[in-house]
């Protein structure tokens, strides 16, 4: 079946799950966690297959590792689905009501967005949070992940399909593009009419070139150049802490921390014990010449460095006067993800909470908790960067639209 045909069959498909009853949305998601956790050896032999295929073709280890599944990951993949279940179902709230002069009774209400087109690369997992994320929101949705997950995104899918079914309902309420050249991505950005919204969720280039070409409306997500800045007032074990788990948790990911700005004043007590720290994992630094005053090993970084999303054992780092100039080096090389302060100064953290322009802004905590899991959303469909219709990570109420529900009784105007 070609992308088009495929896409209208879900189109049609649709119509049932945006009108599903909470519990029969909770039961499908129940037969899909339960069997994530029943078909593990038979997940982890297809991601094999395209780990094997990614390792052939040198893929660079930080992709490898958001390709790979193990059973730890596929349980957390369960657990975010079971979790979803007892969130509280967003499709046909009332948010806002009102009785006019007229007697007019007006009601806000959200639905659901109808037709969710996802393309996305690498991480698997994407492909069951996703669709967990849209069957509880009451949305059908059409998967196109990278070519180098085909296997396993094939196996989900039709676990979650034969889920689905078990529970009589029509199991084209998820699909999954087989096709994944380039011209598959190119057919879902001309699918106006058919889906709904389109939301990339990878590298920046794959981010642009949807942005730049799609006529379906898109939500764009991911690029993640976070930011650490510690202040003149941090407690230096705790910067160390953050700082490290920041970077070198899971550096493949969004949320980690890409650059880092230091306060003059504690610049050298903690860069060397951070750069101690940092060597033990394999951390490069490249800084500023302030930096590399403190740090004479370190490589002078460039403009590009300071923009960079790394997603690997690299991080750029300046030395700042003061807080203002940390925020705004921040709202010019920040790609609007996540940002966070270090900080005993309320001062200090409240002019950074309020003037650093980003969807997450903490005060001293690691930017790796921007998460829809961590911000008890569920899973999430993705990290918003923009700031319409949704921001930060999307959880089931970003995936509901506005519509008004207007009683009456013969007015006319």
């Amino acid at each position: 079946m070609d992308t088009v045909a495929q896409a209208k069959k879900i189109k049609l498909a649709s119509k049932y799950i945006n009108k599903a009853k909470t519990c029969v949305k909770n039961n499908i998601l129940k037969s899909i966690g339960e069997s994530l956790r029943e078909n593990v050896d038979l997940i982890l032999k297809q991601n094999q297959k395209d780990l094997d295929a990614a390792r052939e073709n040198d893929m660079p280890k930080h992709l490898v590792d958001r390709l790979m599944l193990t059973q730890k990951r596929i349980e957390s993949m369960a657990l975010g689905v079971f979790e979803l279940i007892s969130l509280p179902d967003p499709a046909y709230q009332v948010v806002w009501g009102q009785t006019r002069p007229s007697g007019l009774k007006i009601e806000k209400i959200q639905v659901p967005i109808g037709v969710i087109g996802v393309i996305y690369e690498s991480r698997p997992n994407v492909s069951v949070d996703v669709a967990a994320l849209c069957i509880k929101s009451g949305n059908a949705v059409l998967l196109r992940g990278g070519k180098d997950a085909i296997h396993t995104n094939t196996v989900l899918v039709e676990l979650m399909q034969n889920a689905i079914q078990k529970n009589g309902a029509d199991p084209s309420i998820i699909g999954l593009v087989k096709k994944t050249d380039r011209s598959s991505a190119l057919e879902m950005m001309r699918m106006r009419g058919i889906l709904d919204v389109l939301i990339p969720r990878g590298s920046a280039g794959l981010i642009r070139s949807v942005a730049e070409n799609s006529t379906v409306p898109v939500i764009e997500t991911g690029v993640g150049n976070c930011h650490i800045y510690i202040d003149q007032s941090a407690d230096i074990d705790m910067a160390i802490r953050i700082t490290v788990n920041a970077k070198t948790s899971r550096p493949s990911v969004c949320n980690s921390a890409e650059s880092l700005l230091v306060h003059k004043s504690v610049a050298e007590n903690f860069l060397k014990r951070l750069k101690e720290e940092f060597d033990k994992s394999g951390v490069e630094l490249v800084g500023c010449p302030r930096a590399k005053q403190i740090l004479p090993e370190i490589q002078i970084a460039s403009e590009d460095d300071y923009y960079a999303e790394y997603l690997g054992y690299k991080m750029s780092v300046k030395v700042v006067d003061c807080v203002q100039d940390a925020a705004c080096h921040i709202n010019k090389y920040s790609s609007g993800h996540s940002e966070a302060i270090v900080t005993s100064d309320y001062f200090s953290a409240e002019y950074f909470l309020k003037e650093v322009d980003s969807a997450a802004v903490y005060v001293n905590a690691s930017t790796r908790f921007t998460d829809g899991n961590e911000f008890g959303l569920g899973a999430e469909i993705g990290i918003s960067t923009q700031k319409l219709h949704a921001r930060g990570p999307m959880g089931l109420a970003d995936l509901t639209t506005p519509k008004f529900i207007i009683r009456g009784d013969g007015q006319i105007r």
